[in-house]
């Protein structure tokens, strides 16, 4: 699984004015690794930033399959 950057800088844009720092210390990861990702100088193959993903949308109650890529 991998994050999905483009939608997370989506919701990134809409809901925290394009802050990446506010959103990274909502979500709980540091913001140079966060930055980093979005960025594409790490793998958005995170467990760690998906994992907060998926905390973050069951507690604003959104559908993580949004924001998180699934692979079989």
């Amino acid at each position: 699984m991998e994050v999905d950057i483009n939608a997370v800088n989506e919701l990134i844009q809409e809901e925290y004015r394009g802050n990446q720092t506010w959103f990274s210390e909502e979500i709980g990861i540091n913001v140079s690794y966060f930055n980093e990702i979005l960025n594409g100088k790490k793998s958005p193959k995170s467990n760690k930033l998906c994992t907060a993903m998926i905390k973050f949308c069951e507690k604003t109650k959104r559908n993580y399959k949004k924001y998180i890529i699934f692979f079989d």
